[in-house]
């Protein structure tokens, strides 16, 4: 594990090294604010102490032994940092190793728990119904109608009364065949800027004014239509692509730090590819080795980490976004072109923070693709490996890209710079990080 100070200091340098070629003081003083931004957000992600850890084990497990708590901290299992000099465990430690025990240890258990979970159930359902009503021909289908209601709450006297909070909060993507329909029904403040939709994410921006000893709310309501789509590629078959194109460099390039050729990565690749060059049996191999490989985890947030694919690599684990640009690396290293798709999942009592992709195929276009969705129980491989070039209905898209400027542009260092799903909040003073505000999604399917 690395020591926190030593970790800071990392940052330093490479933020020094990028600022030798004629920064001004007030660039200087922007990148020194971040790093202490980092160093709390560190802090904030790892906040358990030892004996609350133990505590938090125990309740999942039973007593342990110190030889056991060894054993998964040497494999990273239970991930922590030296903090000041104290052992500090990332506050979902707990839970995580939870996970990976399930993962490594008790893999017949936890696919039978999947398979008759019942939200795989309703998801299996869902994605047999899109199967069969596409008919092969990767239209999109099964339309649901979803109204959501979102809700920013910035905690009271966080700012100063009588300052101006500044909010962007997600809005739906209308430049996509499944998503349509988009309506504002109602916002807390009527002055609103809908970012274009040509932006890589899609905000509504609000302003309100603090006021002492209440909270700040920010919120909206929206109608949309969603629909699955599913491409077969056992039927379709992509032609050799075009790499003079624009959009064939863009796609298949590195896109620093988190999209990236590392060493290890490409070793990775080359072992799980082999010989093929097929596109789609290139991408259907990488597809695969995850589902063996990497299992989902909580994430740290990933402002604190510089670089996700080479972490997921080492670590073999992560969240869907740690998943995705990984995926997402090795399939550009591949020169398979793939651009990221995030927002959220919405099915029934499930909604959350989600990220994919779409992979391009020439002669069949973008076909979206969801590396860290499960496989399902089907004797069809078609529905078994239905996220290979498929999705469902009860998505939410925001994003069409990473690390896009917010419109209006944000002045401070964003509290998540890469992806944007939970929203943005600042004030004159700087960035109001993810601990100084709550956020809340209403859903409701509408007939």
């Amino acid at each position: 594990m690395k020591h926190f100070k030593l970790l800071l200091y990392s940052w330093i340098f490479l933020t020094f090294i990028s600022c030798n070629q004629g920064v001004s003081n007030s660039q200087l003083s922007n990148k020194s604010d971040s790093l202490k931004q980092i160093s709390e957000r560190i802090s904030l992600d790892f906040s358990v102490t030892e004996d609350q850890v133990k505590s938090q084990i125990e309740k999942r497990f039973g007593p342990f032994t110190p030889a056991d708590k060894e054993i998964w901290e040497k494999k990273g299992w239970l991930e922590y940092r030296l903090i000041n000099g104290n052992k500090m465990y990332f506050n979902r430690a707990a839970s995580n190793l939870m996970l990976l025990k399930a993962f490594y240890e008790k893999k017949e258990e936890r696919q039978n728990k999947i398979d008759n979970d019942s939200g795989m159930v309703f998801r299996r359902k869902h994605t047999e119904e899109a199967f069969k009503t596409s008919g092969n021909q990767s239209a999109p289908v099964v339309p649901v109608n979803i109204k959501i209601t979102y809700t920013i709450t910035v905690k009271q006297d966080v700012v100063p009364d009588g300052e101006t909070i500044r909010c962007w909060m997600p809005w739906p993507k209308e430049n996509h065949s499944r998503q349509k329909n988009v309506e504002l029904l109602n916002s807390s403040n009527r002055e609103y800027l809908i970012a274009p939709d040509s932006s890589i994410h899609s905000t509504i921006y609000m302003e309100e004014k603090s006021k002492k000893g209440f909270p700040t709310d920010f919120e909206i309501s929206f109608l949309y239509q969603s629909r699955a789509q599913y491409f077969n590629l056992g039927t379709l078959k992509p032609l050799p692509y075009d790499k003079t194109t624009a959009n064939y460099k863009k796609y298949t390039s590195e896109q620093l730090p988190q999209i990236c050729f590392t060493e290890h990565i490409k070793r990775l690749t080359d072992s799980i590819v082999g010989p093929e060059e097929n596109p789609s049996e290139v991408v259907k191999k990488i597809y695969l080795w995850f589902k063996e490989n990497i299992p989902w985890t909580g994430a740290l947030e990933y402002s604190v980490m510089q670089n996700i694919p080479e972490y997921v690599y080492q670590n073999r684990r992560g969240d869907c976004g740690m998943q995705t640009f990984l995926y997402m690396s090795m399939l550009r290293y591949k020169g398979i072109p793939v651009k990221w798709q995030s927002g959220w999942m919405v099915p029934p009592g499930e909604e959350n923070l989600h990220d994919w992709c779409e992979v391009y195929y020439e002669g069949i276009g973008w076909v979206p693709s969801d590396v860290s969705y499960d496989l399902q129980k089907s004797e069809k491989p078609e529905i078994k490996q239905y996220y290979l070039s498929g999705i469902d209905s009860y998505r939410l898209i925001v994003n069409d890209g990473i690390s896009g400027p917010l419109h209006p542009e944000k002045q401070f260092m964003r509290s998540e710079p890469y992806d944007f799903q939970r929203g943005e909040v600042e004030w004159k003073g700087g960035n109001l990080y993810f601990d100084k505000w709550n956020y809340h999604m209403k859903i409701e399917y509408i007939k």
